[in-house]
């Protein structure tokens, strides 16, 4: 049977901790009344269930009684008689015994008790029935604690919320929580239940709680439970949460449809609920209700009325009596700048849009469109573009609708709303073969949006000529759209589309672009082919003089041998392009080598170069108007300073970072190495806290598809930080099945020191060595020492701890001194480091400790921990076990937790836990540079 309603219960944790703090306060003599309301579908009834059920786990008795639709019209108390009815199958006897010398009375709720006694229905008969029931539950409760939910309050009978009014005011000493749930979306102005809630809203001991819907992490886990193994990728979730605004009971229905294999579609039985109301409303107001659908989620007072008229029926007055008919059933609600209305849910819009008749929907949506081309002032500013094309392509007028998805785009991008910028770029290569030559040729303008996008060099006498827009140049925009957006897969696939239009030979500009931005993406998405498609679009380009394109193959090529293979000739490319860029007139590329050259330089001894001219491109790219190239070099230049133990202006770098980022729509584009960046400064920093909430914050946003191991790292770092090495565990593994970033040495050998450090932390010696020998034998490792010394000091710490030797051992700590005397440390950090590495190799091999060398420079000095760290190990060496360095105990790292030793210091384990709370780790190591 398939499973249509999660398993597991998402979200509601603040409303669930409200629940049990009420029934906490009625468990200890001071009743309570919860009033959850909530919109139909958003989880009411389920959270009741899971309440009901972790009460009678705690010991409390409930029972639960709903209204029925009917209540109103003949069926007073309804709810109470089935929760006493439940009560008294469930408690039988104990029941009787509280109910002994009421029966009589309270037989008018509940008949089990017999028959009802011969007083008259006077009008004190009511004022005795409800003193008799809230006896009875005065006695239920001596000795227990009662938990009494009423569902759907807002089909109540008067009489049922009489009752429960005096229960809850009368109730002073029993152990009874009274819980009732409502239809926030049903109570119109003047339903009855309005007065009622505001009525007990006054009391003390009554709390009102609105569930609200769920975001899009509590819907994705609620996808997760009800699918599956079938859960779906992000841009479904993204979908199924768009469409169904976070309400439960939709996205229910959405999986189903999902799983059916129809994501668009809407289920029978979801649409039947969605339309009921609607169906049940005046012909005028379903006709009003009609029009409002196609103008869109929200739709402005006067561009309704305004196409209303142009339709030809009815007038001002009639308009608005239909309008109030639609929100007094809550079908439709005025928005909140009083200027137009919205539906109350969007897929009750979409369910009238779709039992529209295909003809009728097309006429709407033409006089939608005629109506604003005319008086464009009736939708705000921004919107005009996007909406005026919706309703062309919804009026079938591809014509129309063609120029007017191309504007949009452009407005779209303007805004730097890069996918909806997409989206309208996509709907224009939908319509572009629907579209004739000629009006091809006498409605599109020229095209000159993509970044670096060479012109068309056909001939002048060709057919389709070059003065106007191409489809290929749609597709170039829509490529970059996409690699901003964050949708690299669909780029791609764009980019090959594009690069089956483009003839080389004739074209060679453009097909080296396409393969270009190519490159860009399989780069992000960490996939093998970004360097041969670099390399083949040189090759394109290479014999045609200086141009912005070659200039960017060989920024390119500088880059991507930066993070795989740096040295002479990567500086020497990146050299070439800057040259090259600015002969050519690019000055993103240009500023782009630049950071690439920066980070070059930075690897081989040339550090105060490297910044200067990391600071300068940042300074560069900010009038140039390319939010891609000044986000990388505020990226690469927090990660520069953090390379270089300048934490503090690395976490400002980054923040700035993200900052633009964000305002420039490129947040799920370089918000996650960004965000990553950032979290490893304030690690470094030892500001771990902060460190952790600037990880959670990114966990709550859409996160795009990269850099997920560096995210993985870091969540391993803090766990380790806390002493949470089962969780650590978990986080490390996942950052190294992902491969290490895809063989980047910034992402393989930090995360390789982090499972060292784990193993270390375990005592498990040869994971520990295993770890470290397959980092070294798969990555390059020329320039990166910043990455190698804490990795080999990890190392060198766990051989030290092997006593006896093995011969395993002694070869791993042979190839860690081979290594070790060839790096050399180029700042304090560095040196700091190399001293703990060579502390750690002579403690090893039982010999004292090499001098702690030259004192760090003010302009570049690690963390005072860090430091002190370096003369610690400086100073320690030998095999003394159980012995605390001279000088007393050392304070820990900052921001690192160390574990206080056993009680007998002369067992070995206490002797190791002493010495590693007098010589606490260091923290994990910064990362390099990323694109």
């Amino acid at each position: 049977m398939e499973q249509t309603v999660s398993p597991v219960f998402v979200g509601r944790g603040r409303e669930t901790d409200l629940l049990g703090a009420a029934l906490g306060r009625a468990g200890a003599g001071e009743p309570q009344a919860v009033l959850v309301g909530g919109e139909a579908g958003v989880g009411k009834t389920r959270l009741v269930e899971e309440f009901l059920a972790r009460a009678e786990a705690d010991g409390a008795v409930t029972a639960l009684g709903a209204c029925l639709e009917v209540g109103a019209e003949g069926l007073p108390y309804g709810p109470l008689s089935a929760a006493l009815r439940r009560l008294h199958r469930r408690l039988g006897p104990e029941l009787d015994a509280a109910a002994a010398g009421l029966e009589g009375h309270l037989a008018r709720l509940l008949p089990d008790f017999g028959e009802a006694d011969g007083e008259g229905n006077d009008e004190y008969g009511r004022a005795r029935l409800f003193e008799h029931t809230a006896r009875l539950f005065e006695r239920l409760t001596e000795g227990r604690t009662l938990v009494l939910a009423v569902e759907d309050l807002h089909w109540s009978d008067r009489s049922t919320r009489e009752l429960l009014a005096y229960l809850v005011r009368t109730l002073h000493r029993s152990r009874v929580l009274i819980v009732a749930t409502y239809r926030t979306d049903d109570l119109h102005r003047r339903h009855p239940l309005r007065p009622f809630l505001a009525e007990l809203e006054r009391l003390r001991t009554v709390q009102r709680l609105e569930l609200e819907r769920l975001d899009r992490p509590e819907v994705a886990a609620q996808l997760a439970g009800i699918l599956g193994p079938e859960t779906p990728g992000r841009d479904v979730v993204d979908r199924i949460h768009r469409r169904s605004e976070g309400n439960p009971f939709f996205v229910e229905e959405l999986a189903t449809a999902y799983r059916n294999g129809c994501l668009a579609c809407v289920t029978e039985s979801l649409r039947d609920i969605l339309l009921v109301r609607v169906e049940a409303l005046p012909e005028e107001t379903q006709r009003i209700v009609r029009i409002a659908a196609e103008g869109g989620s929200r739709i402005e007072h006067a561009l309704l009325a305004a196409v209303v008229a142009e339709s030809g029926a009815g007038g001002e007055d009639a308009l608005i009596s239909a309008l109030r008919t639609a929100v007094g059933a809550n079908i439709l609600r005025p928005d909140t700048d009083g200027e137009g209305y919205r539906f109350r849910h969007a897929l009750v819009r979409e369910a009238v849009s779709d039992d529209l008749l295909p003809g009728e929907r097309q006429g709407i949506n033409r006089r939608f469109a005629t109506v604003l081309e005319a008086d464009p002032e009736l939708v705000r500013p921004e919107q005009r573009t996007a909406r005026l094309a919706d309703y062309w392509y919804h009026a079938h007028q591809p014509a129309r609708a063609l120029p007017a998805a191309l504007d949009a785009a452009r407005g779209a991008r303007r805004r730097n709303a890069f996918a909806e910028q997409l989206k309208m770029l996509e709907r224009a290569l939908e319509l572009w073969d629907a579209v004739s030559e000629q009006a091809l040729a006498t409605t599109l303008r020229p095209y000159d949006w993509a970044d670096t996008y060479p012109p068309c060099a056909c001939d002048d006498d060709e057919h389709d000529g070059c003065d106007r827009l191409q489809l290929v140049d749609v597709l170039a925009e829509a490529v970059v759209a996409a690699r901003r957006a964050g949708d690299r897969d669909r780029g791609q696939s764009l980019a090959r589309r594009a690069l089956a239009l483009v003839d080389e030979t004739r074209n060679p500009l453009r097909a080296a672009w396409f393969r270009l931005q190519r490159a860009k993406m399989l780069d992000h998405l960490k996939r093998t082919g970004g360097l041969e498609e670099i390399q083949y679009a040189h090759r394109l380009v290479q014999d045609l003089g200086p141009s912005a394109v070659q200039a960017e193959a060989l920024a390119l090529e500088a880059a991507h041998n930066l993070l795989r293979n740096p040295g002479p000739a990567a500086v020497a490319t990146a050299e070439r392009a800057v040259a090259i860029a600015r002969r050519a007139g690019a000055p993103s590329v240009e500023v782009h080598a630049r950071v690439t050259l920066a980070g070059l330089l930075g690897d081989f001894d040339e550090g105060d170069r490297a910044v200067a001219l990391l600071t300068e491109a940042v300074e560069q790219s900010r009038p140039l108007g390319n939010d891609d190239v000044h986000t990388r070099s505020l990226n690469n230049l927090a990660s520069l300073l953090l390379s270089y133990g300048r934490a503090e202006e690395s976490a400002t770098a980054a923040r700035t970072g993200l900052d633009a980022a964000r305002r420039s729509g490129l947040l799920l584009n370089t918000g996650p190495i960004l965000t990553g960046n950032l979290a490893e400064a304030l690690l470094a920093a030892g500001r771990t806290e902060e460190a952790a909430a600037v990880l959670a914050d990114w966990d709550d946003k859409p996160e795009a598809d990269t850099h997920g191991e560096f995210m993985d790292r870091l969540r391993g770092e803090l766990a380790l930080l806390r002493g949470d090495t089962a969780e650590a565990e978990t986080h490390w593994a996942a950052a190294h099945a992902s491969g290490g970033g895809g063989g980047q040495p910034q992402h393989v050998l930090p995360t390789a020191a982090l499972g060292i450090r784990l193993a270390v932390r375990l005592g498990r010696p040869d994971q520990a060595r295993a770890r470290l020998a397959e980092a070294l034998d798969g990555t390059v490792l020329a320039g990166q020492d910043g990455h190698l010394l804490p990795l080999l000091t990890h190392a060198a710490e766990a051989e030290a701890d092997q006593h006896p030797r093995t011969p395993e051992g002694e070869a791993a700590l042979a190839r860690i001194a081979d290594l070790a005397a060839r790096l050399t440390p180029r700042c304090a950090l560095h040196r700091g480091w190399a001293a703990l590495l060579a502390g750690e190799l002579a403690r090893a091999a039982g010999r004292p400790p090499p001098p702690t060398g030259r004192a760090p420079s003010p302009n570049c000095a690690p963390p005072p921990s860090r430091t002190a760290l370096a003369r610690a190990a400086a100073r320690r060496g030998g095999r003394r076990r159980g012995r605390r360095p001279r000088g007393g105990r050392r304070a820990p790292a900052r921001g690192r937790r160390t574990r206080p030793p056993p009680r007998r210091p002369d067992h070995p384990a206490g002797r190791r836990a002493a010495r590693r709370t007098a010589r606490p780790r260091p923290p994990g190591e910064p990362r390099g540079r990323p694109r």
